[in-house]
């Protein structure tokens, strides 16, 4: 076994608890999606557009991950499970980990014109179980998308994004000491799309309390200067 494949199958180990010994590693479906998408890029890239899309065609029957021929990834891209779809002008970058079910899709540009519509995932980030990361965005380095989020904006590094549309959320200290937090978000509670869905709901609610507070002090203020005003 090479080097390079040793250290490949070694981060998935660190990512992955399922796992008992690198050979049972090469049986995972994203390892293959990505050995055969590293051979379609290739031809992609030397404008052999058939042949690259007969060899996604295969992978995507073998894997049931549909990599398009045209997209970029870095080193030890681990995808876990399957169903995973990624569009022809996104960019992945070192040490990403995208659960099963997730897409990195696009969107119609404004103007028609063709060009990047996909996005574009930077080093170390987690993608939570059944996340829809959409159009020509950013994720920042080590950020985590929750699972179900739908992400159509930047997002900062380090971000802890859940909900739909996706919102940073907080994440308890110790959490964050961690070198790798499985599944995008840590398995608590507070983390239940549904959950999170109604907290920013209360903070919602909440600020429009205080601006609500702030407009009446405004309004008596008004009153007062112009009861003086009369006297």
């Amino acid at each position: 076994m090479s080097g390079g494949l040793r250290t490949y199958l070694d981060s998935i180990r660190a990512r992955d608890p399922a796992p008992r010994s690198r050979a049972e590693i090469l049986l995972y479906p994203g390892v293959w999606a990505l050995f055969w998408h590293r051979i379609a890029h290739a031809l992609f890239r030397n404008r052999m557009f058939f042949l690259a899309r007969f060899v996604n065609h295969l992978s995507r029957w073998l894997t049931a991950i549909d990599i398009h021929p045209g997209a970029r990834i870095g080193r030890n891209f681990f995808i876990d499970h399957g169903f995973v779809v990624i569009g022809e002008t996104a960019e992945i970058g070192d040490d990403v980990t995208i659960y099963q079910c997730v897409t990195l899709g696009g969107t119609s540009p404004d103007n028609g014109i063709a060009g990047k519509r996909h996005p574009t995932i930077a080093n170390g980030v987690v993608i939570g179980s059944g996340a829809q990361v959409l159009g020509p965005i950013t994720v920042h380095p080590d950020a985590k998308i929750g699972a179900n989020a739908v992400v159509t904006k930047d997002v900062p590094a380090g971000a802890v994004m859940v909900g739909i549309p996706a919102k940073a959320t907080l994440v308890e200290a110790d959490k964050l000491q961690k070198d790798f937090v499985p599944y995008g978000t840590p398995c608590s509670e507070m983390f239940d799309p549904a959950t999170q869905k109604l907290e920013i709901m209360r903070c919602e609610i909440e600020a429009m309390r205080k601006r609500l507070d702030a407009l009446l002090i405004e309004r008596d203020a008004l009153e007062l200067a112009e009861r003086r005003d009369r006297a």
